[in-house]
């Protein structure tokens, strides 16, 4: 059996700064290092100067971001349901979800890359590609998602499986393997010196890295087999109703979350795709730049996400509270930090990417209104951590549909219409500063039901 005195300690004893930081530093640098993968696709396509490739790389990112959804289903399902095993000392249940999570997300992967090469051409129609932009969006897509689906859901969902029980540098290191080499393979394939690949570069080295990834987490979980609860034996794989129930309860909502957010995305590139190549790019610049503190926050929130289900589960809900509070007010010092800078200097940022004068004005405009609403998504990213880590998929599930189908998209709709293209930078804001709100009163009740119940039982 693994032995987990060292866990346990950071779990239940370790000073909360300080267990904070070792799950979540890890966490956060592999979270950047992706930003800095993301960036580095439109970095490179943008040394091209070609609008159309560019704007190939941004049309194809809904589908991209709906990789997600599974890794959410079978990545926050599966580990959330480890972490509060490990909190009631539960281990086969550990095991049993991590092979139930790993197999099903394999499956699912396969199943998406058949799903996109049979719909091929409706799917490039419904995400905005034109005669203009299609070939260089189809170039792109065949290797990120009919090639690579599979290994890119892999990659995500054995991160998360290997950080449910505290190895978050790990976890961080296989993540953090595979970006660096696509930065590294991203200007080979794309530019003109090298494979002169354009788009289909950019989607044929993040196809190579993201298999690399793979490689390093089996390799990782074989040399560990004896210390880790995380288990890839397909007899461990099961569809007992416990282990169903408890992974899908948390990443049904997860994954109809993320769905939602590709919704998002769709509807918010068709109604940019409708003013021009240059108004696509500049929007897909424009989220790139916005994904650095964002997936700070991301990375932050996940990292805590292990320590809080924990300490849920096993009662201690003083440490728990301690977590989150910590969590929240280190998240939104650094986040206003960043906000202030994009605000102050947009054109700077969007500078960087590309050398293009309408594509720096419509980006520094998108760019301000998105920066605003960093702050309440920091609040909400938090929030919904805690939903997930303590079972409560209900909630994040009506965060998720209030932030885009009642808020976020009808927002997107009207201020198009009110201020034609450049109010589509603000919906995000709308929907966020609402939802962050709900948080705090949807958290305050939440701790103090959990303290109540818990001076009770004590009693």
């Amino acid at each position: 059996m693994p032995q987990l005195d060292q866990k346990t300690v950071l779990f239940e004893q370790t000073a909360i700064p300080r267990a904070v930081a070792q799950l979540a530093i890890p966490t956060i640098l592999s979270s950047l290092v992706m930003v800095i993968y993301n960036l580095a696709d439109t970095y490179f396509v943008g040394m091209l100067n070609d609008p159309v490739q560019n704007a190939a790389v941004t049309l194809a990112a809904p589908v991209l971001l709906a990789f997600n959804a599974i890794n959410n289903l079978f990545g926050v399902g599966s580990s959330s349901m480890m972490s509060r095993a490990l909190g009631r000392k539960d281990y086969e249940t550990v095991s049993r979800s991590s092979a139930f999570g790993f197999y099903c997300a394999l499956l699912c992967g396969i199943l998406f890359s058949a799903l996109c090469i049979v719909f091929r051409t409706p799917l490039l129609v419904l995400l905005g590609a034109d005669e203009v932009t299609m070939e260089a969006t189809a170039g792109y897509m065949l290797w990120t998602v009919q090639c690579g689906a599979t290994p890119a859901i892999l990659n995500v969902v054995m991160a998360y499986l290997v950080r449910a029980e505290g190895s978050a540098l790990h976890a961080s290191i296989g993540t953090m393997s595979g970006c660096l080499l696509n930065i590294v393979l991203d200007p080979i394939f794309i530019l003109p010196w090298g494979l002169n690949l354009g788009a289909a570069g950019a989607g044929l080295a993040t196809l190579i890295s993201n298999c690399v990834a793979c490689v390093y987490f089996l390799i990782l979980l074989f040399v560990k087999r004896k210390r880790t609860f995380v288990c890839l034996n397909p007899k461990k794989f099961t569809f007992e109703k416990e282990i169903v129930t408890g992974v899908c309860g948390v990443g049904i909502p997860a994954a109809i979350q993320n769905l939602l957010n590709v919704t998002g995305m769709t509807i918010l590139n068709n109604f940019t795709s409708a003013y021009g190549a240059n108004s696509v790019a500049a929007m897909g610049i424009t989220q790139k730049i916005n994904m650095v503190p964002m997936y700070i926050s991301m990375g932050l929130s996940q990292g805590i996400m292990p320590l809080v289900s924990y300490n849920y589960a096993s009662g201690n809900i003083r440490r728990m509270k301690r977590t989150v509070l910590f969590a929240v007010r280190s998240a939104l010092l650094l986040i206003l930090i960043v906000s202030a800078c994009y605000f102050v200097m947009p054109g700077t940022f969007i500078s960087l990417f590309m050398q293009n004068e309408e594509i720096i004005s419509y980006g520094s405009q998108f760019l301000r209104g998105f920066c605003l609403c960093l702050p309440f998504l920091c609040v909400d990213f938090l929030a919904v951590a805690v939903f997930q880590a303590v079972g409560m998929g209900k909630a994040a599930l009506a965060f998720a549909i209030l932030r885009k189908i009642v808020l976020e998209i009808p927002a997107l709709c009207i201020l198009n219409w009110l201020f034609p293209l450049y109010g589509l930078a603000y919906a995000q804001l709308t929907a966020e500063a609402v939802l962050s709100v709900a948080a705090i009163i949807v958290l305050a009740r939440l701790f103090r039901n959990l303290e109540s119940s818990h001076s009770s039982s004590n009693a």
